[in-house]
Parts: C-alpha cells; structure tokens; sequence
C-alpha cells in the first residue's frame, strides 16, 4: 500500500529566491538548466524544473540513455541541497520540494535548497507505462467468497503484469532501487556538489538507505521518516504491514466512538465496527449508485489509515451513506477508476527478489494473515498480486548498511500502518551509528507535515549543525 504526500498538508507560501535558480553555484559549476517544469507535472508556482540524461542500463554507461525530471526551490548559492523523495515507489517527486520547503524552520530554509525528482519511470522521467487497464465497478469483493471469484481476481492481476511486459519490456529490468540511487549520484554530480544532504519518506527511506550504502562518502546529512523495513522482502513487509493497519482501523473506530456526539454511529468501538459492517453489507447486496459496492467501501477504509486527519472523512461518509447520500462513497469509486494500476509502483516493487510465483503460498499466507487482519489482508494482498505473474524475473538488490554507513537519523510513528515500527528498529540496527526518534502517534510520513516540537527541534539542531540527538521518545503529533 501506498500514499503521496500531498502540498495541500502545509498551507504555506514559499519565497524562493528564483532568480538565482538559472544561475551558477558559488563552489562548482551546476550544469542543470532549470526552467519552468512540464505542464503536466504537478510543480506548484516557483518551482523550477531541469533535465538530466543518465544511462538506462549502468552496466552500458554509453548505452541507451533515458531523461530525469529534476524540480527545485530556492538558492542554488545556498550551503546545502537537500533532496527529498516522497515514497511509494513510484510517487512522483514533483511538488514535494515545495511541500517541505514550506515546512523547514527559518533557519534551516536559509540554508537549504531543497530538490526532488520524479524517479526512473515515473511521470516525467521516462516513464512506464502498462497501457488501459480496464476497471469495472463495483469491483471484485478483495475476499473471494469461492474458487471462481479467486480465479477472476488472478487473471486480473494476469492482465495488468502481461500488460506490462508487451508495453515497457525494455524498461522494466532496470527500474531498481539500485538504480534509483545510482540516478541520485548522477544528480548529485550534476548540482556540482561532493556530498547531498537528503530527505525520505516511506519507500524513500529505502531508497536513502541504499544510496547511503552505496555512496557512503557523498551522502550528507540524511532524514528517514517512516522507515522501511531492510531485512525482509518486499512481499514479507505487505505480510508485516497487516496487523498494523489492523490496529490502525481499530483506533480509527475508537475516534469515531469518541466522537459519538457528533456522528451518532456508536458509542464504542465495537458499536461503531457493527455500524460499518452493516454498511458493507448493504452495498454488497445494492452498490451505492450502482458502481460503489463492498471493494469500494474497504477502499475508503484503507485510505484512511495512513493519517488521522482522514478519519472525519470516513465518519462523515458513514453518516451521508445513512442518510440517503452516497457522494463520497460515489467519489472514491471514480478516483479508482482513474488510478486502477501503478505502472510504476509495481515496477520497482516486482523486481525485488522474495515474490512467491505459487500462488498457493499466497493464498496460504493471506490466509493466515487475515486471522489478525481481517479487515486488511486480502486488500494489501491483491494490490501487489502482479508481482506473482510479473514478466521480468528479479534483480539482486544492494544489501542496506553492507560497509561503511555515515550516521543517519531516523524518525518513527510508534502506529504506523504502512511502515511498522520494527521495520524502524531494524534500519536502526543495521545503519551503524544513526539514531531513531520514535513519535508516539500513527500519522505515516508526518515530519514537516505535521507540527511536532519535540522531533522539529531535534531534526532543526541536526540540520544545522550534522549533530545527531540521542535515541528517544516523543509525544505524538499535533
């Protein structure tokens, strides 16, 4: 599973200093010509977009060659660049720069230009592309009530991996984490600098981590928020993201519970699961509108998990739903029409090593999961079924925290759904020498976005100064 962080979490705006974006940096010649970015791309007003050539293949430097979209805000005279990735993988990185530009404290947004690009085959970057994937609604029901709607699932998830092999076949062995941060180096030269300061988001602290790994004496002072996992498989991590996001829509029940003057819906958060379990029921027997039935309604659910502030959507609809007014249920069906398949999240996703091709072993294993996550497994399971067909087979991957790492810190949601604590323990393990701060609240990928004076104040001191703080605790998010 997987969410993009979105500009319109900080409403704040940003003075850049664009004039001296097109101009050269003070300590090496940039050779990235920025100028106004693509019209597609998402890039909020005073952002500045270049392009960069890089190999496709690393192994044929002088091979093929695809495009990267680099976007950027402030000084490119400033004494560090920060470069940020969003996650995913396969989340355009086009606006984030804005985003966290607009979030860092005053002094630290004096000396930082901060950067982000749209990774290899994403958006603006040569990207992948699986062609129309059709997608009827109500779709499937996520648990197959028998063999035959199992069956429909799987050539579903047939469809979109064979899809994928006629349409980006040339692509698909090279869209790696690897390569990714090989990509980052090549950026890093092009800005002129020995050493790039970093930012990462969710699948981004995998991403930096092995850029860390990999380039060790260029990496600069580094941020990871909401931490992957480094010791499991891409399709072990759905397995551990599963009572998470459990333990997610338990507390999210609990909210609405506590907010039973408002919505009515119950008083506990038993009442409140009867309520919603109703609700699945009657769209699966009548899809809302015709085209909104129970996959739809999981959906809404599961969206919901990564931040709380999402939580009053889901009552509201609850309450709408209740009385004769589906629009939101209606909404979130037409944005999944729209974004059925990511190309490129299963693109990076489907080359990591560990994916099972016996779909017995996920059936087993979902099965065995949905004990602890009933309202979560067979969901996070059919997003990533693809993966079981996928046309090209794995690539190696570079081992995180093999050799010598610069310390990193590390910053960790204690009820993080999508990226489980443990995951963080582990990194933390692994990069000899960093230092995790946990926050004891559940928002995903929440530094910058949410206020939290405890965590800025330790990240601003490591900013400016590259002094790591100790390990520590603190209060949740405000």
């Amino acid at each position: 599973m997987t969410k993009v962080l979105r500009a319109a979490a900080i409403g704040i705006v940003v003075v850049s200093l664009a004039a001296q974006l097109t101009a050269p940096a003070t300590a090496a010649p940039v050779k990235l010509k920025f100028g106004a970015c693509p019209p597609d791309s998402g890039a909020t007003r005073q952002t500045y977009c270049a392009t960069l050539r890089v190999p496709l293949d690393y192994a044929k430097p002088k091979g093929r060659q695809i495009t990267l979209t680099v976007s950027a805000v402030g000084s490119l005279s400033a004494k560090h660049f920060m470069l940020v990735n969003p996650g995913g993988p396969g989340a355009s990185g086009i606006g984030i720069e804005q985003l966290v530009s607009a979030g860092l404290p005053e002094k630290v947004g004096e000396q930082y230009a901060v950067f982000s690009f749209d990774p290899r085959g994403v958006g603006a970057s040569t990207p992948v592309s699986c062609g129309a994937v059709t997608s009827k609604h109500p779709a499937l029901p996520y648990l197959p009530a028998n063999a035959k709607l199992e069956q429909q699932r799987i050539q579903q998830a047939k469809q979109v991996a064979e899809q994928c092999g006629r349409k980006a076949k040339d692509l698909l062995p090279y869209i790696t984490t690897d390569n990714a941060a090989r990509d980052i180096d090549r950026i890093r030269i092009a800005l002129g600098r020995d050493k790039i300061d970093y930012l990462g988001y969710s699948y981004g602290t995998k991403l930096g981590a092995t850029y860390a790994t990999m380039f060790p004496q260029h990496t600069g002072r580094m941020i990871l928020n909401s931490v992957v996992d480094p010791l499991v498989s891409t399709y072990r991590t759905g397995y551990e993201q599963d009572p998470a996001l459990q333990a997610r829509v338990q507390a999210l029940f609990a909210w609405i519970a506590q907010q039973d003057k408002t919505y009515h819906l119950g008083k506990t958060a038993k009442a409140v699961q009867a309520v919603w379990e109703k609700l699945r029921s009657d769209v699966s027997k009548k899809p809302a509108g015709g085209r909104a039935g129970i996959a739809e309604v999981d959906d809404l659910l599961a969206g919901s998990l990564y931040t709380d502030d999402e939580w009053s959507s889901v009552a509201d609809a609850i309450v709408d739903y209740r009385h004769g007014k589906p629009d939101a249920l209606l909404s979130i069906t037409d944005q999944l029409a729209l974004q059925s398949v990511d190309p490129a999240q299963l693109a990076y996703n489907c080359t990591d090593p560990g994916w099972p091709r016996s779909w017995s072993t996920w059936r087993w294993d979902t099965a065995v999961a949905a004990h602890r996550a009933p309202s979560i497994a067979w969901l996070n399971t059919w997003y990533s079924a693809p993966c079981a067909f996928w046309p090209v087979g794995p690539v190696q991957q570079t081992t995180i925290g093999s050799g010598e790492v610069p310390p990193i810190l590390l910053i960790q949601p204690r009820y993080d759904g999508p990226t489980p604590l443990n995951g963080a323990r582990r990194m933390h393990v692994v990069l000899k020498g960093s230092r995790l701060l946990i926050e004891n609240g559940g928002n995903h990928a929440s530094y910058l976005i949410r206020k939290n004076p405890c965590i800025d104040a330790k990240a601003e001191k490591y900013l400016l100064t590259g002094e790591l703080p100790a390990d520590g605790n603190c209060p949740a998010s405000i």
